[in-house]
């Protein structure tokens, strides 16, 4: 018997009523939060100055000045109205749409608190958060190579410290871009470690990487503080200069923000396009995935499972080792003992809430990246919050997206499991 439309719910436009109800009460919340501890807390006649050039930029474009508290109030009004909406009736599959502009009315409202009476260089802001996002949206990458083919990477992290290492090592030694080729090269290097062991000899994939990671803060730590700080010499990499896109580095505003940078951010931009078409237009991605998904099914196709995995967890490495590659030669210059801070951890976040794609992880990464820029320049701002609390706003913001708050994502079904042919 024929069934409309209308009888019928999509899987897509499904939300469930208990959702529609917490997301509905976290849309309220956060409109009480903007009117009463934001809104009521200021004088009425005070002022918000957002500064829309960031530092060192030839690009000039007048400041931003409003009036604070009717913005505030204008921004929690529109919140409980999406809010009651949301209660009512429910936004179906736009929910998570809706949730991400509320969250960014009320970023927008926080920072216009915090910098209530004075000035905030927003341009800026924006700025160091494409520069931090780089490392984690490249580690994203790196997990969505391999586990698209159905391997976890829990190694990213020391990839990417090995990489560092090496990048600062062979680039004091040569020049920067012999460093970034050897940081890709060991980044290959333990990733064929970590395909040996999860794959051939079928370890445990969260052993495996947990070890290739404490292997590399070893390593790392104990040269470092062998070599790296005994010979400055060898500890000087340099780093890549700043280029200006021509024409578009022009811009206001967006011009300093995006196009003012050096080669890693580009990178990341570049990847992002080139990754999407591998993964989703192209017979090498569509068998890459098949093999993640069901691999048996793969294997009776004619597609080989094992070296398919190979070749995918080997590009990961390679991609976490360009990104290990960001921290000395986009960022500082020089090799500093566990600088990747977690990172790689985070990066595995970001594919996580980027739905294993390319352009949800660069997402995921600039939400992460901004959280990390905000705690910084909030702390300069002397916003009446701890410091540490600050500190922790990028970690926080990773446990609830992991959390489920914006909906469970759909890992490759086969993640994690090792294949036998048969």
């Amino acid at each position: 018997m024929a069934q409309t439309t209308s009888t019928i719910l999509r899987p897509a436009d499904y939300i469930s009523p208990t959702r529609r109800t917490v997301m509905g009460a976290v849309f309220l919340v956060m409109a009480l939060c903007i009117w009463l501890i934001f809104s009521l807390s200021i004088v009425t006649d005070a002022k918000t100055t957002f500064v829309l050039v960031p530092g060192g930029s030839k690009v000039l474009i007048a400041d931003l000045v409003f009036m604070s508290k009717p913005v505030l109030d204008i921004l929690a009004f529109i919140c409980a109205a999406l809010g009651v909406y949301q209660l009512a009736k429910g936004f179906g599959r736009y929910t998570n749409t809706i949730l991400g502009v509320v969250a960014a009315f009320f970023i927008v409202a926080f920072l216009t608190w915090g910098s209530s009476g004075t000035s905030l260089n927003l341009a800026g802001l924006l700025k160091v958060a494409v520069v931090r996002a780089v490392p984690l949206t490249l580690g994203a990458f790196s997990g969505i190579f391999c586990e698209r083919a159905g391997v976890f990477n829990i190694a990213i992290e020391g990839m990417m410290l090995m990489a560092a290492f090496s990048s600062a090592l062979f680039g004091s030694l040569v020049n920067p871009f012999f460093g970034l080729l050897t940081a890709v090269i060991s980044g290959v290097l333990l990733a064929y470690v970590l395909a040996v062991l999860s794959i051939k000899y079928k370890v445990n994939q969260i052993i495996s990487g947990t070890v290739i990671n404490i292997f590399a803060t070893g390593i790392t730590s104990f040269l470092s503080a062998k070599f790296l700080q005994k010979y400055s010499a060898l500890n000087d990499s340099g780093r890549f200069g700043t280029w200006d896109v021509p024409g578009l580095s022009q811009i206001p505003f967006i011009g300093p923000v995006f196009f003012s940078h050096n080669m890693f951010i580009y990178a990341m931009f570049i990847f992002t396009i080139l990754l999407t078409i591998l993964f989703f237009y192209t017979r090498w991605g569509l068998r890459t995935r098949a093999v993640g998904e069901h691999p048996k099914a793969a294997d009776t196709l004619g597609i080989n499972v094992i070296k398919t995995r190979y070749i995918s967890v080997m590009l990961g490495g390679a991609m976490a080792g360009f990104a290990g590659a960001y921290f000395v030669l986009g960022s500082v210059g020089r090799f500093d003992e566990v600088m990747t801070a977690g990172r790689g951890f985070v990066g595995l976040a970001a594919m996580i809430f980027g739905n294993w794609n390319p352009i949800g992880a660069l997402g995921a990464g600039m939400l992460f990246g901004f959280a990390d820029s905000l705690a910084s320049k909030l702390a300069i701002l002397k916003v009446p919050i701890p410091n540490k609390f600050l500190e922790m706003a990028p970690y926080l913001v990773t446990m609830i997206v992991l959390a489920g708050v914006v909906g469970r994502g759909q890992p490759p079904a086969a993640g994690g499991q090792p294949y036998e042919k048969e």
